[in-house]
């Protein structure tokens, strides 16, 4: 064992079962005793316990702790977690969705209302993640404690990323940001104002076009019609939307220009759209291949590709709209 010096510094520590403190549990009717005498009776040593370094309360393991205790072990493995209450009980609720007795599903309502209460900027998705619930569940649980829960503008996803619940405070953030800056980059920006680099392209252009930086929806849409009566349409159902250029056709005049041909990084550019030019095909049976616990990853990466995707031609249009203008 260590002493008190040492647990300060290290993640991972034997520490003392009387040192510690039990901490605030998400299960409601506290700990389970048959459980507890499972573990007491495995001889596999059990992975360590979670606690709060600053209170030593146990944040996820008390059955393990209980067992080790019963077993008459005076000493127990610890992992330390460094972090505000709001933060420990968050991460017990994960804890216990992850591995363990799971919780009943009263017991991750309670969570999921608590951490709507603490982490209010944290998305539905996100929090569902974490108590074991649907997004639906946790959307409908959000609407019903408006009167205890913040209204933000934007929200924190699984993935870390801030986004905005409405596109026009994220415009509105940006102008001021590009306002306050000229020179800053889109990737600046969009992270400071919680938008796509996309998104703080056009607000730039709209800017120096003398615009504001949110378009007016009539003015937008009646420009829209007005745009689209030349160009050839397909129907579906009761709506018309413009006919997309062929992949195909565009692929290969691209695949004839010496221009990208005869440059390295213009093969790279032209293998990666030779790539995605042929997958565009067949994306519609592609959906049902992917196993249901491989879903989340998927969608993540097919987004993330396609905000890629979509910042590279925001940034190729932004220098052919410069060239053309010199």
């Amino acid at each position: 064992m260590v002493g008190a010096d040492e647990l300060e510094r290290q993640r991972f520590a034997t520490v003392p079962i009387a040192l510690l403190l039990p901490g605030e549990s998400p299960r409601s009717e506290g700990p389970d005793a048959e459980h507890v005498a499972r573990l007491a009776e495995l001889d596999a040593p059990l992975p360590p316990i979670l606690v709060e370094r600053r209170t030593m309360r146990v944040i996820d393991g008390i059955h393990r702790l209980m067992a080790a205790f019963w077993k008459g072990h005076e000493a127990i493995e610890v992992e330390f977690f460094d972090g505000t209450a709001e933060e420990a009980f968050l991460r017990a609720v994960e804890a216990n969705i992850t591995h363990g007795l799971p919780l009943s599903r009263a017991d991750r309502r309670a969570a999921a209302t608590r951490i709507i209460v603490s982490h209010p900027q944290m998305s539905d998705r996100a929090i569902a993640r974490a108590a074991g619930l649907g997004a639906k569940a946790v959307a409908a649980i959000r609407r019903g404690s408006v009167d205890t829960v913040p209204q933000l503008h934007v929200r924190v996803g699984r993935d870390g990323k801030v986004r905005p619940l409405s596109s026009v405070e994220g415009r509105k953030r940006a102008a001021e940001l590009i306002a306050e800056d000229p020179q800053a980059s889109l990737r600046e920006v969009a992270r400071l104002a919680g938008i796509s680099p996309a998104t703080v392209s056009d607000v730039r252009r709209r800017l120096e076009a003398g615009q504001a930086p949110v378009a007016d929806r009539s003015v937008q849409s009646a420009a829209s019609d007005a745009a689209t009566v030349s160009v050839p349409r397909q129907r579906t159902g009761r709506r018309m939307r413009p006919v997309p250029p062929d992949p195909a056709t565009v692929l290969e005049k691209l695949l004839r220009d010496p221009a990208l041909r005869h440059k390295e990084e213009g093969r790279h550019l032209l293998r990666l759209l030779q790539q995605n030019a042929v997958g565009m095909q067949d994306w519609s049976g592609l959906t049902s291949v992917v196993p249901t616990h491989c879903g989340d990853l998927v969608v993540d990466l097919a987004r993330r590709c396609a905000e890629v995707w979509e910042e590279f031609a925001q940034e190729l249009d932004d220098r052919v709209r410069s060239v053309g203008r010199v």
